[in-house]
């Protein structure tokens, strides 16, 4: 029987709250795709097939883990749709644009053809699917039911994508501030200030102090930008290359963030909707609580709370209850703690675990809002104040000049 190609449809819409939203999602038609949004909440106003790119029609190569969640969104969908697991991997394929997903999809299209299963023929590519998604695929084909797990991992995969942008779209803000201020700044002080001081040379009067500070300052950003710029780009690339070796280093970076204003409370709920989220999901899964924490202690994405969710999964596993577990911690909220001790009693535990990924994925994306538009006046004062201070710098001498005349 044929079966319908898939393409790539780009949308317009609102979410549940109201929320301008657009993308992209991979269907049979744009009514399919409509349907396929509908119910993920998304109200699309405008949905239109995504145009083939007039040069280098073979795609990017590169997968970025959003690929893989519409792998996984896509694969959930046709085993839901009663479509044979081969046979999934042959549309899937046929209609990604990515040249990568393409390749990748096409080696473990082959491997399950030849008799691997699903699991293992994803753990040949550890670089794309981690040691939990593997693990909840191969719960999934030992129940009899992956495609329900596929979905679950998908939601999970979308849900911690979108957290993702989140916070890289709460730490970029204040980083493009001060990008755009010291680029400015270089500029003025390395092109527009050493004009002023040839003509200031002229005078044979006494400067302003200030202006002194800011000629200064010139003649040493014209000395030495080149090595500034080395020196800082050196300092963040030995910086990363240290963070990845040096555990030392690791902690004391994850924990001084949590205490920056504003951005590490950012990065503090998001970490915990990505604890109660992956919990929630592996628990669903059938996967043991003991080695479901094992896979949530790398998933929060900070080595404090890493080292925190093993010495719970340590305590758990002597007999001790999770939500005592957690609050001998001290690093979760109470809320997280109740609610876990609530799902325990009543037997619902992915439930309530669920919920409180909700509701911490809300505040986090409330306080990324919040941060934008706090940040929008500031980035103006920023740049008002250094570039209205080189200004009032040159221009005072003139000011005096005048006065005295």
């Amino acid at each position: 029987m044929a079966t319908a190609s898939t393409h790539t449809f780009t949308y317009k819409g609102q979410d549940k709250r109201g929320n301008k939203v657009s993308g992209e999602v991979a269907s049979s038609s744009a009514a399919m795709a409509k349907a396929q949004l509908l119910k993920q909440g998304i109200r699309a106003s405008n949905v239109k097939r995504k145009a083939k790119p007039l040069f280098g029609g073979g795609g990017s190569a590169k997968i970025k883990p959003m690929d893989i969640a519409l792998f996984t969104r896509q694969m959930a969908t046709m085993m839901k749709a009663g479509v044979p697991l081969v046979q999934s991997f042959d549309i899937v394929k046929g209609g990604s644009e990515n040249k990568g997903i393409r390749e990748l999809v096409g080696a473990i299209r082959e491997d399950v053809a030849a008799g691997t299963g699903f699991a293992p023929s994803l753990r040949k590519h550890p670089k794309y699917f981690d040691e939990l998604f593997c693990n909840l695929v191969e719960s999934g084909e030992q129940s009899g039911a992956l495609e329900t797990m596929l979905d679950r991992i998908a939601t999970y995969k979308e849900k911690t994508e979108q957290l993702k942008a989140k916070i890289k779209k709460a730490l970029s803000y204040p980083i493009a501030v001060v990008a755009v201020a010291i680029v400015v700044t270089g500029i003025l002080l390395v092109k527009v200030v050493p004009q002023f001081a040839e003509t200031f040379g002229s005078f044979g009067a006494e400067l302003p102090a200030f202006t002194l500070f800011v000629l200064h300052l010139s003649e040493l950003a014209q000395a030495y930008w080149l090595q500034g710029i080395i020196i800082t780009a050196a300092s963040i690339y030995g910086f990363g290359k240290l963070k990845a070796r040096s555990k030392t280093v690791r902690d004391a970076s994850d924990r001084y963030i949590l205490k920056v204003p504003i951005v590490g409370n950012i990065i503090y709920q998001s970490i915990i909707a990505r604890f109660a989220r992956t919990l929630s999901t592996t628990f669903a899964a059938g996967v043991p609580l003991i080695d479901a924490l094992s896979s949530v202690a790398g998933a929060t994405g900070n080595s404090l709370f890493e080292n925190a969710v093993i010495r719970i999964r340590d305590e758990v596993s002597t007999g001790t209850q999770l939500n005592t577990a957690i609050a001998n911690t001290n690093r979760f909220p109470p809320m997280l703690v109740q609610m876990t001790a609530i799902g325990e009693e009543s037997g619902a535990l992915d439930e309530m675990l669920s919920k409180v990924a909700n509701y911490y994925e809300e505040a986090v994306d409330n306080l990324v809002d919040s941060l934008t538009s706090l940040l929008e006046p500031l980035i103006m004062s920023v740049l008002g104040i250094l570039v209205g201070g080189l200004m009032i710098a040159m221009y005072l001498p003139i000011f005096q000049m005048g006065q005295v005349v």
